[in-house]
């Protein structure tokens, strides 16, 4: 069996720490994902869905816990390696697509390749790729003005791996469409981490969606449970 792409245990989190109006967010949360797997995350608003999405995507760190990524360890990791994590291993895709509306779909694809010193044709290849797994090969060469907002939200997955991450991380992704057109961007989504192997957690308050994806971690009192 392969190695987990993400794999936490007893992660902890407050703030205020050591005051009275101290607030316990995550109090020993744990899990691990495995290559190809796609696992829901539920919560009601403010039980920490945010806070334990920042600390995997090492926007933030936890008060205690150990937590690894693609087998790196990442306690004690400085902030140097902690971008090129976010950089190289870690994909990211938001309820709203934040695409920039200067550049077009293949532009905002090539962009991080860039960044990562990949070379233009390269990049321009890979990009080219992607856009024609989602069906977008004909809008290449469009800004996101002249996107639909479900062709806008492809171009953003196509972004989140552009430099061909092992683990996913959404929050939301589908928010902002028409059930229509989240269930189609839904299935994509699939398709591709089932294609590449990479995993993928997705935050969602829909449960119809959730109950496609591979399994279900809630959120509750800090720590997670399955179901």
């Amino acid at each position: 069996m392969s190695d987990p792409n993400l794999k936490f245990d007893g992660l902890t989190k407050g703030y205020n720490v050591g005051k009275p109006n101290e607030v316990a967010v995550l109090t020993g949360a744990s899990a691990q994902i495995d290559p190809g797997e796609v696992v829901a995350l539920v919560a009601p608003s403010g039980a920490g869905k945010s806070t334990l999405l920042h600390i995997i995507g090492l926007l933030d760190t936890p008060d205690g816990g150990t937590l690894e990524i693609a087998g790196q360890n990442m306690a004690g990791q400085g902030d140097k390696m902690r971008t090129l994590m976010r950089r190289t291993t870690l994909g990211f895709v938001y309820q709203f697509h934040h695409l920039l509306p200067e550049f077009t779909a293949s532009e905002n694809i090539i962009l991080p390749q860039r960044a990562m010193g990949v070379g233009l044709a390269q990049a321009r290849e890979r990009a080219t790729d992607l856009l024609a797994r989602v069906g977008l090969e004909s809008r290449a060469n469009h800004r996101p003005s002249q996107l639909s907002g479900g062709e806008q939200q492809r171009v953003a997955f196509c972004r989140a791996l552009a430099n061909g991450p092992r683990l996913l991380l959404a929050d939301e992704p589908t928010g902002n469409l028409d059930p229509e057109t989240s269930d189609h961007v839904f299935d994509m989504l699939v398709g591709l981490v089932r294609e590449t192997g990479l995993s993928a957690l997705i935050a969602t308050h829909n449960m119809d969606l959730a109950a496609r994806m591979d399994r279900t971690l809630r959120l509750h009192n800090g720590t997670l449970v399955a179901e």
